[in-house]
């Protein structure tokens, strides 16, 4: 087919990582569809025509409505603040563009049934940003645990933690606010750890959760005075699965030294499989196998063994990063609109995260057992 055009509307962290990754993903992977960096979104203009002349674009619009119309794009990423994604997405696909769209994928679980039904009604491809579940190592502890390596599964535990909301007199911003940013610690990187815990262990049956705002106010950024962080800090809850597997969750956005914290354990009748984003080309593995005396948990390194890394190195431990992450994701994308597949983590595979997250927020407001189905 012939190269795909591409607009990026956005030019954040988010926005830089999509235009790396599609810059990136034809020369690494070899076989996926070339693109055209067609069209950079971003206000005022003058930086988005700055951007665009440092991401590669042809040319820049502070006018996201201009994609719509321009038959030379086929492809939209929206790499913007949460409170547009479902406008954007829902545009996008009812004037026939393709959506790579950041998470989480909309501000209420409406928002996202209603993204979900656009997408599967288009016909057309859609891929939300989790990134994390196209790393190498989470998808060889797939196959660990699948693969039966440590038995029947009998508990996952997980857990994401990172700083950036720990300092209480960071000022107010669009984070801390429900109509823009929806949920807090859940909705921008508790989703995240859904993914991977519904990756290993299926989808989920019911939580019994808690949630706290751990910061109730912040100054703000004009030094006025103090507005209310209206979303949570920090959310833990009991999983069960569909499977009947039980499981732990804790999220924090305030978990001063935590970066990237962002790990699980999945024990097993006869074994266990450790992972932690901050190491995030390493896994840990113990088989109750062998002599008790030489037992112990074995570190294996991402290397060519676990596809996709060979493509980007030869050598095992010399380590893949958060941008590889994309370029695989954006790969998966780019394969799934040539061969009219459905992308490795579409609107549909999406809506199901964010049921668990806003499962997880009811159960914490009404003090009891929520079950996904109820949502």
């Amino acid at each position: 087919m012939s190269d795909i055009g591409v607009a990026l509307i956005g030019t954040g962290f988010m926005g830089k990582a999509h235009a790396l990754a599609y810059r990136n993903a034809r020369a690494v992977m070899g076989d996926v569809p070339g693109v055209r960096l067609v069209t950079l979104v971003e206000t005022p203009l003058p930086k988005a025509e700055a951007m665009a002349a440092q991401f590669g674009f042809d040319r820049a619009t502070d006018d996201w409505r201009a994609v719509l119309a321009d038959p030379a794009v086929q492809l939209v990423s929206i790499t913007t603040p949460n409170g547009l994604h479902r406008e954007m997405a829902e545009a996008c696909l009812a004037a026939g563009k393709h959506v790579w769209c950041e998470k989480p994928m909309a501000l209420t679980l409406d928002d996202a049934r209603h993204m979900e039904a656009a997408a599967r009604a288009s016909g057309l491809v859609t891929q939300l940003g989790y990134n994390y579940t196209a790393n190498p190592a989470f998808t060889h502890a797939c196959r660990l645990v699948q693969g039966g390596e440590i038995g029947r599964v009998i508990q996952v535990r997980g857990w994401v933690d990172e700083d950036y909301q720990a300092d209480p007199d960071l000022p107010w911003s669009w984070r801390a606010k429900i109509k823009d940013a929806g949920l807090g610690a859940l909705g921008d990187i508790g989703c995240h750890l859904i993914s991977l815990l519904t990756g290993l262990a299926g989808p989920l049956d019911s939580v019994v959760a808690e949630m706290e705002t751990l910061h109730q106010t912040r100054p703000l950024p004009d030094g006025t005075g103090r507005a209310a962080v209206e979303n949570e800090d920090a959310a833990s809850a009991l999983l069960t699965f569909a499977s009947g597997v039980k499981g732990t969750f804790t999220a924090s956005r305030s978990a001063w030294g935590r970066k990237s914290r962002l790990g699980f354990e999945v024990h097993g009748t006869s074994g266990m499989v450790i992972f932690d984003q901050e190491r995030m080309n390493e896994l840990q593995l113990y088989q109750n196998r062998g002599e008790r005396a030489k037992a112990g948990f074995v570190t294996i390194l991402t290397s060519p063994d676990h596809a996709p890394y060979g493509a980007f190195c030869p050598a095992p431990g010399h380590q893949l990063g958060f941008n590889d992450l994309k370029v695989i994701e954006a790969a998966g994308l780019l394969r799934a609109i040539r061969d009219r597949t459905a992308a490795p983590l579409d609107f549909t595979a999406g809506l199901a995260i964010e049921t668990a997250i806003h499962a997880i927020a009811r159960s914490a407001r009404e003090g009891r057992r929520v079950t996904l189905a109820e949502m």
